[in-house]
């Protein structure tokens, strides 16, 4: 039998051996089988339109809508794994990015899903903005018809972990929906708490939707693929290059890392990033141990797996960045009467300054306390892989991937004190291997236009993913023109690539270039200076079609950029306060104006 035009030959060959010899009962249960698959695959498919149709009454009651709010992209990839696996149990869901949900809809929903991130010190993050604004107003309606749970990604370093997600779920039962389950807040080892928590929203949306007999066939592919390189699965890669880019009286060190991926199948875009998996100094490993006065061959299990306790704490655990629940627990163990004040609510500033400015080691040494070996690995968060904005573009670099590396490193106390990536990947020799994989950013894209403008605000580390723009748009004859915005304190010792974007100016890849060096006059000038300055041609590039890019500090940096374009509008544009946020809110909606902030 000849396969139809729309079956592969390799896929009938493998039809074909699959059902040789069975029988008619066997068959049949085949054919329902991939019945089921084709109606979820269509399920699937239909959750993924990023624009909403609008949603009657009677559908909203027979349906799951998830809506999801990402900065980086982990809370979108969250929220699809959780779409995918409701409609492949044949649950109707509908998945749809906050700035695109039509908020007249939520009066008639009855069973929501919300995963949403945490960005900065308990903001929302960018393409959610819009959502959380109507959701905390008085616009907001009554909502005793909803069922609804709260996925919150963040990070416990911060005091205000999840803080977004806190509120939504809070306000939520203020407007009177049913909490189906309780909120779960994800640390940056978001499976531990994101995988048990699908698995119970799973369950409840299929009582709540009055389902009972879900599919649960499985097949066994014939010919398993080989495993792709993931977050779980990372790459081996081979550093070629470990170049600094800082002059050698600069305050900062920074480097120029250059990375294999040859073999290893990765593919990426301008704006992803690259993750990287770091390996603990041992150094600080044993000032840890010795500390506490652990033994470090002793054998700690946590879940099933056992590792020494060196083992774990080199590999498995976080020991640079100090935690509030990490701290909580230790002030109970040392009964320190003063961390439990750090930890009162009146406190919270107090305490941001605090996490800021010191590392586990300090904790241990200031307030010492009985820890165990057991107890210290079970407390402390597990270690995660840091993201780092790509600052090269496939189409210059090939089988390559470059990262600008901020070499983070001080002292305190007399003692050295450093962040783990950091110190992990300038440490590392050219030949060296590193474990990495690729973190897609679909939120921090070229224009597909490539006639179209772009603009890109860069200070410091920030300057990574514009050198990865420049060098796409050089390559694919972008005839779109490209200005870009750079700070950092000193020109003679910080101006990153300095002799790059020189020449792609010379060569006309690069059509302005606006440089702030805050520290080379009495008055400090930053980026947004800058902005304000050329605020009249900055306002027709953008009103001409021009997209913003925003890379750098989430805290202050981005902020202050963001006041000053809405400062530009009121200005140039003529615009109110409130025209000007709404004119800001909709280029974001369009894409045209995209932060990659951290």
């Amino acid at each position: 039998m000849l396969a139809p035009s729309y079956l592969p030959e390799s896929k009938h060959k493998l039809l074909t051996e699959l059902t040789e010899g069975l029988e008619s009962n066997a068959l049949s249960w085949l054919s329902g089988y991939f019945a089921g698959v084709a109606q979820g695959k269509q399920a699937a498919r239909s959750v993924a339109p990023a624009v909403s149709a609008v949603t009657s009454a009677a559908t909203a009651a027979q349906q799951l809508t998830i809506v999801y709010g990402s900065q980086t992209g982990n809370a979108k990839r969250i929220a699809e794994s959780l779409a995918e696996r409701t409609s492949a149990l044949g649950l109707q869901t509908r998945l749809i990015r906050a700035d695109r949900y039509a908020t007249r809809e939520l009066k008639d929903e009855t069973l929501l899903y919300i995963v949403m991130s945490t960005q900065g010190e308990g903001d929302p993050p960018d393409d959610s903005i819009s959502f959380v604004e109507f959701l905390t107003s008085r616009r907001a309606p009554k909502l005793p018809q909803l069922k609804y749970a709260v996925l919150g990604l963040g990070d416990s370093s911060y005091p205000l972990f999840c803080g977004i997600a806190q509120n939504l779920d809070a306000r939520l039962a203020e407007l009177g929906a049913h909490r189906l389950h309780d909120l779960g807040t994800a640390d940056l080892d978001i499976e531990t708490i994101a995988l048990p928590w699908q698995e119970a929203t799973i369950a409840l949306a299929q009582k709540a939707l009055k389902q009972t007999d879900a599919p649960t066939a499985t097949i066994t592919p014939l010919h398993p693929k080989a495993a792709k390189v993931s977050r779980e699965q990372p790459f081996l890669a081979e550093l070629l290059l470990n170049q600094p880019v800082t002059g050698r009286d600069s305050e900062k060190d920074v480097r120029h890392l250059e990375i294999s991926l040859e073999g290893s199948q990765l593919s990426y875009q301008p704006g992803d990033a690259l993750g990287v998996w770091p390996t603990q100094s041992t150094v600080l490993v044993s000032q840890v141990i010795e500390t506490l006065k652990l033994d470090e061959n002793e054998v700690v299990e946590i879940n099933k797996v056992s590792h020494s306790l060196k083992k774990w704490l080199t590999h498995h655990r976080e020991l640079t960045q100090l935690t509030k629940p990490f701290l909580v627990a230790h002030a109970d163990l040392a009964n320190s009467a003063a961390l439990k004040a750090l930890l009162q609510p009146e406190a919270i500033d107090t305490l941001k300054d605090f996490l800021s400015t010191h590392q586990l080691l300090d904790v241990l040494k200031a307030y010492p306390a009985p820890w165990t070996a057991q107890g210290l690995t079970k407390s402390l968060r597990p270690l995660t892989p840091r993201m780092y904005s790509i600052a090269s573009s496939p189409a210059a670099v090939d089988a390559e991937v470059h990262l600008t590396l901020a070499n983070v490193v001080y002292e305190h106390k007399g003692e050295k004190r450093f962040g783990v990536a950091s110190n992990f990947l300038s440490e590392l020799a050219e030949g060296d291997k590193l474990p990495v994989f690729i973190e897609e950013n679909p939120r921090f894209r070229l224009p597909s236009d490539s006639s179209r403008d772009v603009i890109m605000i860069g200070p410091g580390t920030g300057i990574a993913p514009f050198r990865a723009f420049v060098q796409e748009r050089s390559a694919i004859g972008a005839n779109g023109r490209n200005w870009l915005f750079f700070g950092n304190p000193h020109f003679s010792s910080d101006f990153l690539y300095q002799t790059e974007w020189q020449r792609a100016l010379s060569d006309g890849d690069l059509h302005k270039l606006d440089v702030a060096f805050s520290r080379d006059q009495a008055e400090k000038i930053y980026v947004q200076h800058k902005l304000l300055e050329r605020a009249a041609e900055l306002y027709e590039w953008i009103q001409g079609g021009a997209h913003i890019y925003v890379c750098g500090d989430a805290t202050r940096m981005a902020k202050d950029v963001h006041q000053a374009l809405l400062r530009i509008a009121q200005n140039e544009g003529g615009l109110d306060e409130s025209q000007a946020k709404q004119w800001l809110d909709d280029l974001a909606a369009q894409g045209r104006y995209a932060r990659d902030v951290y």
